[in-house]
């Protein structure tokens, strides 16, 4: 574990068996529908740490950006729809690469960029930048379309992971720079959604009709250029990451409800159970896995099921331990810095009157 999360997180390891809680330093607001906080990314001022700014999206509320007291310094409207009938910007997730923000526009299939400085933030996206998976404009209103996100520099090239929305595939971008800023697809790559057990059984992850097990958390792992990316229902992935494609996916940890059988019920739109669970999942992630992102040599992955977060040593996936924060529920997005700065930010999912953030410095 790295010296610096080590000092925030260890102690309280050490304290008692149980799970331990960590204090949140501050929160910010809560934001009501229809805005909804869902992910967060720090940029760190390179020329005054204490001026840096934390980013959060806010679905169709768009993107807000953050002091590190918490406070509320602007808020970037998602794109209204082209036409009445078409759906509005919704912004998923967010990833900070440099003085750049990215992100995945759920409602119209593009990646949004934004300028970032100690004021807030600035649209600086190029205004004919085409939709991520869709071929039509009608298609993109069936929201089969950008998700989960992740941006990194690989092989000398900006580049952006994101996902597909209720599908298994996730595209690599490259960043195409300019007066305004674009993005590229130059590659995609499908995760399974049937897999062989270990009784050599095949399990296909229960799902709403004509919906696929989608990908939100990831992030890039630019030492190694790697991917992690979580597979909601599924567990973690590690990918290797090429700046023009993708190599072979691994599994490295699996939600404990991997391989049960479940059915999906049209009444409450929700998997149940159908029979006992096997035991072939894992031991430590709580669907849904969320959530992910990296401080050196540890790993932090979101159990947004039971509103835990699980500390890997990276290398060989080892568990190392599970923490809550107290009073965050159900956290979707998560990013940390260590340095000068040491923050961790989550999403707090679960308010009496809606959705935020939290951070964590210590």
């Amino acid at each position: 574990m790295s010296s610096s999360l080590a000092l925030a997180l260890v102690p309280l390891f050490l304290t008692a068996p149980a799970t331990p809680v960590i204090t949140p330093t501050v929160i910010t607001q809560t934001f009501e529908e229809p805005a909804d906080a869902d992910d967060p990314a720090i940029w760190v001022n390179p020329r005054n740490t204490e001026r840096s700014v934390v980013l959060g999206t806010l679905k169709e509320g768009g993107l807000a950006a953050f002091d590190l007291n918490g406070r509320t310094i602007g808020v970037y409207p998602a794109p209204l729809p082209p036409t009445p009938d078409a759906k509005p910007g919704r912004f998923n997730n967010v990833d900070v690469l440099g003085d750049l923000a990215f992100v995945s526009d759920r409602g119209r299939d593009r990646i949004r960029v934004f300028q970032v400085d100690e004021r807030g933030a600035k649209d600086v996206t190029n205004p004919a930048t085409r939709p991520v998976f869709s071929k039509t404009e009608q298609e993109v209103d069936e929201q089969h379309t950008v998700y989960g996100l992740a941006a990194g520099h690989v092989n000398g090239k900006d580049v952006v992971v994101t996902s597909r929305r209720s599908e298994t595939s996730i595209a690599l971008l490259q960043v195409v720079k300019g007066s305004r800023y674009d993005t590229r697809k130059v590659s995609t790559l499908d995760l399974p959604s049937t897999f062989t057990l270990p009784d050599g059984k095949k399990w296909t992850v229960c799902g709403e009709p004509g919906e696929g097990p989608q990908i939100e958390g990831m992030v890039i792992d630019e030492r190694t250029n790697t991917l992690y990316a979580a597979q909601e229902d599924v567990g973690i992935w590690r990918i290797p990451l090429r700046s023009n494609g993708f190599g072979k996916p691994q599994l490295v940890d699996k939600v404990r409800t991997w391989g049960a059988p479940q059915r999906y019920n049209p009444e409450t739109e929700e998997c149940e159970a159908d029979g006992p669970n096997p035991g072939f999942g894992g031991k430590w992630l709580e669907a849904d896995a969320e959530g992910l992102t990296i401080a050196n040599d540890v790993l932090l992955a979101s159990s947004q099921g039971d509103s835990r977060f699980v500390a890997y040593r990276k290398a060989d996936m080892k568990p190392l331990k599970d923490f809550k924060i107290q009073d965050v529920e159900h956290s979707d997005g998560a990013d940390i810095v260590l340095g000068k700065l040491n923050l961790l930010v989550v999403h707090d999912g679960e308010r009496p009157n809606g959705t935020g953030f939290a951070f964590i410095r210590f």
